[in-house]
C-alpha cells in the first residue's frame, strides 16, 4: 500500500481522541501543539488527560464511545486499547469519509501518523505504512543527527524574505544559486551561533550585492578522547559539512571516518621542541583555507579550551576577520576517568578536582604545589607520562602521602585502553616499567583507588604492586541513619 503523504492544517479544527490512557495522552500532546481543537472521550482520564481537562487543554466527553462524537471532526484517532470500539470506531468515521487512525492497525487506519523530526516550521515525517513504527522512529534517530536545529530559524528567515529574494533573484537558476550561497555562508554560521538579527542583516547586505561570494568559516571541534560515541551531534553535524579538516595527530581513525568523505584532511599534530613552529603553521593554513571561501573544520582530541590552544587560534581568527564558532568535545579527564572507573568527586573521598598539565618541566614548575598536594581532592593530569619522577617528588615534598593511589589510563575509552593502578610512590618507575605510550591520563588522589573495583570497560586495570602494600582502597560508604 503506497500513502499519499500530507502535512494538515489542525489549528482550530476539532480532533477527536477515543482513549483515556498514555497512548491517548501522547496523540493529544502532538495535537495540541498543532493547534487543534481536541475532545477527548472515555470512560475514564489517565492523570495527564484529567489535569488538561481541568486547566481547559482538553474537552472531556465522559463514557463509552458514541458516535455522536464523531460531529464536527476533521480527524479521529482511536487509542483505546478494546479491538471492538476500535473497529466501531473506524466504521462509523469511514461512513463519515472522516480520517481515522487505530493505533497498532494499518488496516483500520485511513491516516498513518509519522515519526517526526521538527526543526518548526520544517518538518520531517517518516512512514513505515503503518506496518513498521519501530522501523521509522530508528530512520528518524538517524535524520535527526545531520538536522541541525539552525534548520528552523533558517527557514523562517527565508520566509521573512522570500518577497525580496524572488524579487531580486526573477530567475529561478540564479535564485538556487543564491539560497544555495546562503546554506554555505555566514548567514547560516550566525543562525548557528543564536545571532539572528545579524542573520537578517547579513541576508540583505547580500541581496544588495549581486556578486557575494561564499565566506570562509571556521569550526573549532573538540573530538573527544577517541570514542567516536562520545562525538556531540553538532560536532558530527560539522564534520559532515567541511571542506577541509584540520586535526591533530591524536584524533582517533574512527572519529575522522565520521567526517564528510570527500573533505581534505590535514593532520597537523605538533611534535616535542616544536610547538611553536607548528602552532604558526596551522594558523597560516586556517587562514589560507578559510580565505578561499571553505569551510574548515579544526578538529583537536578533547575539548578545544582545555590544554589546547583553542583560544589562541581563535585570537589569531578574530585578529584577521575570519568567523569562527567552537564546538566542545568531551576534555579527556571526565572521559578517562569515567571509563576507568574513577569518580573524580565522591563525598568520602574528593570534594574538588583540578586540571593541570605536565608538558615540561616549565609548566611544573609554575604549579602550586602546596594546594595541589592537600588531601581528599583528585588531580587530572595531562601530558605527565614524560614527567612522573618529578611529579612523585614535588607532590611528596608538599605533604601528600606515598601510599595515595594513583592511575594511569593509556589510550582511555579506545578499544585498546590500557589503566595500571599504583601509589604516588611508585610513580617514578611506571613508565619505564610499564612502557606508557601517548595519550595517558594520570589520575591522583584517593578516588584513583577505586580503578580497582570499579573497572567497566576493557581490560582490567593492572595492579603495578601488591595493592594491599601501596594502594588504599577506598572504604565502601556506610549507609547512613535517618532520624
Amino acid at each position: 500500500m503506497k500513502l499519499y503523504p500530507l502535512f494538515a492544517n489542525l489549528t482550530d479544527r476539532s480532533v477527536l481522541v477515543v482513549g483515556g490512557g498514555d497512548i491517548a495522552a501522547r496523540k493529544c500532546e502532538a495535537l495540541l501543539g498543532a493547534g487543534a481543537r481536541v475532545r477527548v472521550g472515555a470512560p475514564a482520564l489517565n492523570q495527564q488527560l484529567s489535569e488538561w481537562a481541568r486547566l481547559g487543554r482538553i474537552a472531556p466527553l465522559q463514557g463509552r464511545y458514541q458516535p455522536d462524537w464523531l460531529d464536527e471532526s476533521w480527524l479521529v484517532i482511536a487509542a483505546t486499547g478494546d479491538i471492538d470500539v476500535n473497529q466501531r470506531v473506524a466504521a462509523d468515521a469511514g461512513a463519515r469519509r472522516i480520517l481515522v487512525n487505530v493505533v497498532d492497525d494499518a488496516a483500520l487506519s485511513t491516516f498513518h501518523v509519522p515519526a517526526v523530526i521538527d526543526r518548526a516550521p520544517v518538518q520531517v515525517a517518516i512512514s513505515s505504512g503503518g506496518n513498521a513504527p519501530m522501523l521509522a522512529r530508528w530512520i528518524r534517530e538517524r535524520v535527526e543527527v545531520v538536522l541541525d536545529h539552525a534548520l528552523g530559524p533558517f527557514a523562517t528567515l527565508l520566509e521573512k524574505s522570500r518577497r525580496a529574494i524572488r524579487f531580486r533573484y526573477r530567475d529561478l537558476g540564479s535564485r538556487r544559486d543564491f539560497y544555495d550561497r546562503l546554506l554555505h555562508g555566514s548567514v547560516w554560521q550566525l543562525l548557528r551561533a543564536g545571532k539572528l538579527a545579524a542573520a537578517e542583516t547579513e541576508l540583505r547586505r547580500s541581496l544588495r550585492d549581486p556578486q557575494d561570494k561564499r565566506t570562509g568559516h571556521v569550526a573549532l571541534v573538540g573530538a573527544g578522547p577517541g570514542d567516536p560515541g562520545l562525538l556531540t551531534l553538532r560536532a558530527l553535524r560539522v564534520l559532515n559539512e567541511a571542506d577541509v579538516i584540520l586535526h591533530d595527530r591524536l584524533v582517533s581513525a574512527e572519529v575522522l571516518d565520521l567526517a564528510r568523505r570527500d573533505a581534505q584532511r590535514i593532520e597537523v599534530g605538533k611534535e616535542a621542541g616544536n610547538h611553536h613552529a607548528t602552532q604558526e603553521q596551522i594558523h597560516a593554513l586556517l587562514l589560507q583555507h578559510a580565505r578561499a571561501g571553505r569551510r574548515v573544520v579544526r578538529l583537536k582530541g578533547g575539548d578545544p579550551f582545555v590544554f589546547g590552544r583553542g583560544g589562541e587560534e581563535l585570537e589569531f581568527l578574530r585578529d584577521h576577520g575570519i568567523g569562527y564558532e567552537v564546538v566542545p568535545g568531551v576534555t579527556a579527564a571526565l572521559a578517562c576517568a569515567a571509563y576507568s572507573g574513577v569518580p573524580l568527586t565522591h563525598r568520602e573521598h574528593a570534594h574538588s578536582v583540578q586540571f593541570v598539565t605536565a608538558h615540561c618541566r616549565e609548566a611544573l614548575d609554575a604549579l602550586d604545589w602546596k594546594a595541589l598536594a592537600a588531601p581528599r581532592q583528585t588531580l587530572a593530569v595531562y601530558m605527565g607520562v614524560a614527567h612522573l619522577g618529578a611529579l612523585r617528588q614535588r607532590l611528596l615534598a608538599a605533604g601528600r602521602a606515598p601510599d595515595t593511589p594513583v592511575a594511569v589510563i593509556e589510550n582511555g575509552t579506545r578499544s585498546d585502553q590500557r589503566v595500571i593502578a599504583s601509589a604516588i610512590d611508585q610513580l617514578e618507575d611506571l613508565a619505564e616499567t610499564h612502557a606508557l605510550r601517548s595519550p595517558s591520563l594520570l589520575l591522583i588522589g584517593e578516588v584513583a583507588g577505586f580503578a580497582q573495583k570499579l573497572a567497566w570497560f576493557g581490560n582490567a586495570p593492572v595492579i603495578a604492586q601488591d595493592p594491599a602494600a601501596t594502594v588504599q582502597q577506598p572504604t565502601a560508604i556506610r549507609p547512613r541513619r535517618i532520624a
